[in-house]
């Protein structure tokens, strides 16, 4: 009445599973301390224009330790993306001896404060660079909003045909901007009656009928007026 002829079977079944587990492991860990397959190739892929290839060599040097299975592929992409340019990166293995390793960098758009740079993102980067670029300036954390207003800004000014230099949020967070050609432009704060892209875009529309028509050079334009702009000429005091 109390015997189970299925019970011997089931256990058998659940210490053959048991066997073939402990030799998996076993076997997963020979595999991964084994010198039978070592890395013997890394291919660095992507479009490079300021990372060097000593450079990546440089940065993995002590990273790339074990074998073919055993590499940890994620200490080797934390140690390439510590080189400035570099913004991403992806690491796999190439069976059967081989590491790929696709880098993208970062393009930079502007500078940010005095040391950095900033991409097309928005993101800050800690890089050096001889181009000539734009800056911009604005409290910690907020380089992403700086950088799409200085794409608006620059959109906005394109009419008059004076590039755009220099965008600066400040503490207070207020906005002034820079022209190449040497003009300030005071655009405050945002307000919810008269936005700073509104402001600017009501001083482009008026430029050609205002200040385009006198001779003398500007230098500093306040737009904070809800219904016009004060100017200051070069050879104006005060």
């Amino acid at each position: 009445m109390w015997d189970h002829p299925s019970l011997p079977t089931s256990m058998e079944g659940i210490l053959t599973g048991i066997a073939l587990l402990i030799f998996t492991l076993a076997g997963a860990q020979l595999l991964l301390r084994s010198t039978l397959f070592p890395l013997r190739e890394i291919t660095v892929r992507g479009a490079l224009s300021h990372t060097s290839a000593a450079q990546v060599e440089q940065a993995t040097r002590g990273r790339i330790a074990g074998n073919f299975f055993s590499v940890n592929l994620a200490a080797v992409r934390q140690s390439i993306e510590q080189l400035p340019w570099v913004r991403r990166v992806n690491v796999r293995r190439v069976w059967p001896d081989g590491l790929e390793v696709s880098i993208e960098e970062h393009v930079a758009l502007a500078r940010w404060g005095d040391d950095a740079l900033v991409d097309i993102y928005g993101e800050r980067f800690a890089a050096q660079t001889k181009a000539a670029l734009p800056q911009l300036a604005g409290p910690a954390g907020t380089e992403t909003e700086v950088t799409r207003r200085y794409r608006r800004f620059a959109a906005l000014l394109a009419p008059l045909g004076d590039p755009l230099e220099r965008v600066i949020l400040t503490p207070r967070f207020a906005w002034r901007l820079k022209l190449q050609s040497g003009l300030t432009l005071v655009l405050g704060r945002d307000s919810g009656e008269l936005p700073v892209e509104a402001r600017l875009a009501r001083f482009v529309a008026v430029y050609p009928q205002t200040l385009g028509k006198i001779a003398q050079r500007h230098e500093y334009v306040d737009l904070r007026y809800p219904n016009g702009f004060a100017l200051r000429v070069a050879d104006m005091k005060g």
